[in-house]
Formats: structure tokens, sequence, C-alpha cells
């Protein structure tokens, strides 16, 4: 990467792109909800049971003028989804200032592991254990989505659920490989924890991209 590309991708006029596409939002508080995704490159928070393991070096992405990417954006859908890998090692200033400035909602799925950057109608915050979220972010959140693989995680869950405001929604997720063990598990913690809600990954229960 030559030196002013470097400059444009610190400022955030230029972001390392992996993919972007419509489709609808399968997790979560808005799951159902058609959305446009920018998942950005680069990730170094390591869950094992990533399901886009392709994002995390971002040297494989190819930097992209983030007015192209508000431009293809605003051709499908009112709420913009930006993930990665982890969106928040770059700044996101400059793309959610100029998507909201085409009345477009930003919404942003993050580990909370790197200073918050950008404007944003909608916090998706998913701590992860080998690398925890900033303070900054928990007063933040809108949404806490966790992530449960095996039964010590509930624990870990409710470490989490102590930090965020109260009107942060409360979301425990399977993770998909082990579904079919985690499942009841949840069923029956949100049924004793009523504060939590069940979150399943509908897009690929229903073959959606």
């Amino acid at each position: 990467m030559d030196i002013k590309t470097k400059e444009l991708v610190n400022k955030g006029i230029m972001l390392p792109l992996m993919e972007e596409f419509y489709t609808i939002q399968g997790e979560g508080a808005h799951t159902g909800t058609s959305a446009y995704f920018i998942r950005v490159g680069g990730c170094d928070v390591g869950c094992h049971w990533c399901d886009v393991k392709e994002s995390w070096d971002a040297k494989l992405h190819p930097p992209t003028l983030s007015d192209e990417i508000v431009n293809n954006a605003k051709q499908y859908a009112k709420t913009i989804v930006i993930t990665g890998g982890e969106p928040l090692m770059w700044n996101m200033q400059y793309l959610t200032a100029s998507l909201q400035k085409e009345g477009l909602q930003t919404h942003i799925e993050t580990s909370g592991a790197y200073e918050l950057s950008g404007q944003w109608n909608w916090i998706c915050l998913s701590p992860k254990k080998t690398k925890l979220p900033l303070d900054q972010i928990y007063h933040e959140a809108h949404e806490l989505k966790m992530i449960i693989h095996n039964k010590n995680d509930f624990e870990f869950a409710e470490q989490e659920a102590a930090k965020v405001s109260d009107h942060c929604g409360l979301y425990l997720q399977p993770e998909w490989s082990k579904k079919e063990m985690i499942t009841p598990m949840i069923v029956e913690y949100v049924m004793k924890n009523p504060k939590w809600k069940i979150s399943l990954q509908t897009h690929k229960y229903l073959n959606i991209p």
C-alpha cells in the first residue's frame, strides 16, 4: 500500500472492503429486516468458531473509496449494517457520516475491542473473551449479543450484561456448529432468566446469504 492510500485508509476515506451485499438481517433485534451489509476486512480478535476467517487479513481486501461504498449502498436499503472482521479497527466517521447524509440508518456489529468511531443509529456489541470490549462502548450499545459455545459462556454473558446500560437489549445466540446441543440450554436459561432473549442465525436456516 502506497503512502497516499495509507493516509486515505487512516482517515476512513478508503476502507479495506471484503464484500458488500443486500440481504435479510438474520440475527438479533433486527432479525427479518432487509439490510445492505458492508463487510470490512481486518480482525485480530481471533474467534476459533468465526465463519468469515477470510476477513481477518486486511491486506487481502483492496482499499475501496468510501464514497463508492455509499453510492452502492443507497441503491438498496435504508438499513446499512457495517460488519467484519472488526470494523472498528478503522475510522468509521467518514463512511457513517456519508451514509447518514443520504438518510440511511447506520448499524454496526462489533466486538468493541477498539475505540468507537462513527455515527451510529444502532450498535450491536458482541464481546469475545479473547479481546474484551473497551469500557466506552458498553454504555453506547443498543444490543448485547452473546455467542454461547459452551455452558461456561453463560457466566461470561452475565458478566458482560452487568456492564451495559438499562436500555441495551440482551440476546443469547447459539454458536452455529453446536446449535443442536446449545439451543435447548439457551431456551432453558432464558425461561429462568427472562431479561434475556434468544437470537438465532435465521439466515442460515433459510439459506439466505
